[in-house]
């Protein structure tokens, strides 16, 4: 089985391949351009591995939470090349990528989502499979949802951006953070794969971002009542 994996819901802009269970990748920092580089690291990446877009089995991509206007590039590129190559897409979260990545087993995984809040999950994998321990949602830091025992590992820029916070939150429960840690294309192609696997494949037109904050631009008035 081959799946490709795009992923643009932060700054940075990543292309994978999952081939039979390797994975090969391109991962850069793309501030505001991924619309200008996106195809282009596809390109490359197909060029290097040999392989025809016709030759996937599907198409898996960060399907947010993250920056909107990131998460809307993912899902058009992806509808685009699904659709001319007639391949079935997964959405993949973006916040079990991060805890796909982060190589451990219980997994607090928050983005920052500006506002004073955080894009937040958790996760735990349990015989291979990651469980949802607390569904994605947007809170305040300070708001973030209590999870179980001990032994938890923070993954995101929420980690970063509010490290403080949460460290009280979970006060003897996490084993480490790591702040910088990104979804990656990588991370979403293992995932994707998975559910692939499974027969989840979905139509081209299904390719859609989730959203957990329904609104970005606040009126004056909205600002000053937070």
């Amino acid at each position: 089985m081959r799946v490709l994996a795009l992923e643009t819901s932060t700054e940075y802009c990543s292309v994978a391949l999952w081939q039979d269970g390797a994975v090969a990748g391109r991962c850069d920092l793309a501030g505001q351009k991924h619309s200008e580089v996106l195809m282009g690291m596809l390109d490359a990446l197909l060029e290097e591995t040999g392989v025809k877009l016709a030759q996937f089995d599907g198409i898996a991509f960060g399907m947010g939470p993250g920056s909107f206007t990131g998460v809307r590039i993912a899902c058009g590129a992806v509808q685009g090349l699904a659709f001319g190559a007639d391949l079935p897409v997964i959405g993949v979260c973006t916040l079990e990528a991060l805890a796909e990545a982060s190589g451990k087993l219980r997994v607090i995984a928050a983005l920052d989502a500006r506002m004073g809040e955080i894009y937040h999950a958790a996760y735990e994998k349990q015989n291979g499979v990651w469980v949802t321990v607390s569904e994605p949602r947007l809170c305040k830091p300070e708001d973030a949802p209590a999870v179980p025992g001990g032994g938890w590992f923070g993954a995101g820029s929420g980690f970063a951006a509010h490290g403080g916070t949460l460290g009280e939150r979970y006060a003897g429960q996490l084993r480490g953070t790591d702040g910088a840690a990104v979804p990656q294309a990588a991370a979403v192609a293992v995932l994707g794969a998975a559910q692939f696997m499974r027969g989840c494949g979905a139509d081209a037109a299904k390719a859609l971002p989730l959203y957990l904050r329904d609104k970005v631009a606040l009126k004056t008035s909205e600002r000053e009542r937070r």
